[in-house]
C-alpha cells in the first residue's frame, strides 16, 4: 500500500518513534518521514510508505513554519528546555517594538550555526556525538532563509514567534541568534510545526487518530502537482524499462492505465527528459 499520512508528532518522541509506531498500527514495514522534529517538539510530520518514500527527499526540501516560544535569562547544554542549565541571569523588560525590530532584522539569508545536539557530520561523526564524549569541535555554519517572522506574544519572559524558514534551519540556532541580538541569553521553551510545504497541522492526525482508525490518507494527486497521462502502447515498453521520455512536459507527469497508477515520472532539467521517479 503506497500513502502518505500528516502525522501530528506528540512530545517526547523521537521522528524514528513516530515511524516504528506507525509501522507497527498499519503493519507497513517501510515507511519513511520527511524532517526530523526533536523529541520535544511537536506538530506535522510527513509518513510516507513503500513506493511513496521516493518522495522524502522532495518534500522534505519544502519550506517549514513554525511557532517557537524562547524562555529568556537561562542557557543549556542542548539550546532548549529539556537541556542542563549552564547559566542563568534576570533579565530585563523589553520593549515589544524592539523585539519585532531584532526578529524583522532577520528576514532573509540568514548564517545560522549548527547546534551541537544535532546530527550533521563533522569529521566522520555526528555532532551529538561529540557533545557526549565533551570532546571539542568546531561548529559549523551554514546559509538558511528565513522567509518570515512575526511576533505574537511576549509577557513572564517568554516570546512567542512565528517564521517560515528553508530547509536545514534550526530553530534552536535562530533563537540564539534572537537572544545575541536582544543582548540576553534565553532557550527554546516549546516547538510546533504548523506547516510543511503544503501539509498543515489542521489536517494532521496523530498516532492514537490513526489506532483508532480515524485519519485520512494522501496518494500522488494530493502530494504533488501533476500531469496524469494514459499509458499508450507506444509508451508501455518504456514505462515497463524506466527508459527517459521525450516528451512536451514539465513537472511530475503521471502515467495511469484504467486508473491504475503505473509510474511518476519528473522533468530532469539537467538531460531535458522525463525520468522516471518511481
Amino acid at each position: 500500500m503506497n500513502i502518505g499520512i500528516v502525522i501530528n508528532k506528540d512530545k517526547d518522541m523521537t521522528s524514528r518513534d513516530v515511524v516504528n509506531k506507525l509501522s507497527h498500527i498499519l503493519n507497513i514495514k517501510k515507511i519513511g518521514h520527511t524532517g526530523t522534529l526533536d523529541p520535544m517538539a511537536t506538530g506535522v510530520l510527513v509518513c510516507l510508505t513503500n513506493k511513496y518514500t521516493k518522495l522524502v527527499d522532495l518534500i522534505t526540501n519544502e519550506d517549514k513554519e513554525y511557532i517557537a516560544t524562547i524562555k529568556f535569562g537561562i542557557k543549556t547544554d542542548t539550546d532548549d528546555i529539556t537541556g542542563n542549565i549552564l547559566e542563568s541571569i534576570s533579565v530585563k523588560e523589553y520593549n515589544k517594538q524592539d523585539i519585532i525590530e531584532v526578529l524583522n532584522n532577520l528576514i532573509g539569508i540568514y548564517e545560522e550555526e549548527i547546534p551541537i545536539y544535532s546530527a550533521v557530520h563533522v569529521n566522520g561523526k555526528r555532532l551529538y556525538e561529540y557533545a557526549r564524549n565533551n570532546e571539542d569541535v568546531e561548529l559549523p555554519k551554514r546559509k538558511v532563509d528565513i522567509k518570515e517572522i512575526e511576533f505574537l506574544d511576549y509577557h513572564n519572559d517568554l516570546l512567542k514567534f512565528r517564521v517560515v524558514v528553508s530547509k536545514g534551519t534550526y530553530i534552536r540556532s535562530l533563537i540564539q541568534t534572537i537572544c545575541k541580538n536582544l543582548n540576553t541569553i534565553g532557550t527554546m521553551n516549546n516547538l510546533i510545526r504548523t506547516r510543511q510545504g503544503k501539509f498543515k497541522i489542521e489536517n494532521s492526525y496523530t498516532l492514537n487518530d490513526i489506532a483508532n482508525n480515524n485519519y485520512q490518507i494522501l496518494n500522488l494527486t494530493d502530494m504533488l502537482d501533476v500531469k496524469i497521462k494514459p499509458v499508450t502502447n507506444i509508451l508501455a515498453k518504456k514505462i515497463i524499462n524506466g527508459n527517459k521520455l521525450e516528451m512536451n512536459e514539465k513537472g511530475f507527469v503521471l502515467f495511469q492505465d484504467k486508473g491504475c497508477d503505473i509510474a511518476l515520472y519528473y522533468f530532469e532539467n539537467k538531460i531535458g527528459k522525463l525520468k522516471i521517479l518511481f
